[in-house]
């Protein structure tokens, strides 16, 4: 029975998970926005602690790869390969959007899941699932317009929106199809996928895995004083 550590920082959440199986021994999350460098080691050590856990007796550690905030997800890419390297375990990285329109699907039926996370302004990053889990649109940066899903809309579909760059669609539009939901990244949502992951032995180089940036990071160049 594999145990393995869950690590979530795509965007301004940071939480921590622990499973066994597909059973969930610890979750823990951070005290608020953009607080990763500063608290994710710590809940990773409190969370081992409670449990009685040292590094060595995981199985792997499974790491949710965005797309998100650059900088957040280096940190969590940073300590998940420094935790498998020292212990020698796999690691695994979930696609942050496929664990959004999971656990979306697991609140509401509906034919299609759209999945969203903020990229600042009227951008996110999205893609889209079926009702089967199947990726049918892969992921990119979508600047949205009221008319961004007009063709779901035409065919009668029912579409389930979640993370936290769709309450900026919500804002747009007002169709009885169109379904939202406040889904958003967590560590628990990695579980199941991470369990199946590490049953097919779907592994990442610790050394040249990189997480999906999508775009550079926001660099401000600050005025010369006069």
């Amino acid at each position: 029975m594999a145990i393995l550590l869950h690590i979530e920082t795509a965007t301004d959440l940071t939480s921590v998970c622990i499973s066994k199986e597909t059973k969930v021994l610890s979750i823990k999350n951070g005290s608020g926005p953009m607080m990763h460098s500063q608290e994710l080691t710590l809940l990773i050590q409190e969370s081992m602690k409670e449990q009685g856990l040292s590094f060595k007796e995981l199985d792997a550690v499974s790491v949710s790869k965005g797309p998100g905030s650059y900088t957040a997800l280096r940190v969590g890419t940073s300590v998940a390969k420094g935790i498998c390297y020292a212990a020698d375990i796999p690691l695994i990285a979930i696609d942050t959007l496929e664990a959004i329109a999971q656990a979306t699907a697991l609140e509401v039926q509906a034919d299609f899941y759209c999945p969203m996370i903020d990229a600042r302004r009227k951008e996110v990053y999205m893609s889209i699932y079926n009702n089967k889990n199947t990726c049918v649109k892969p992921c990119k940066a979508q600047i949205l317009e009221a008319s961004t899903f007009e063709e779901y809309i035409q065919n009668g579909q029912k579409i389930a929106f979640s993370g936290n760059g769709s309450p900026k669609y919500k804002e747009m539009v007002n169709q009885a199809e169109f379904l939202f939901l406040d889904v958003k990244c967590s560590a628990l949502h990695l579980v199941s996928l991470a369990e199946r992951a590490y049953e097919k032995k779907e592994f990442e180089s610790i050394a040249y895995f990189e997480p999906i940036y999508l775009k550079p990071p926001n660099i401000t160049i600050p005025k010369k004083r006069l």
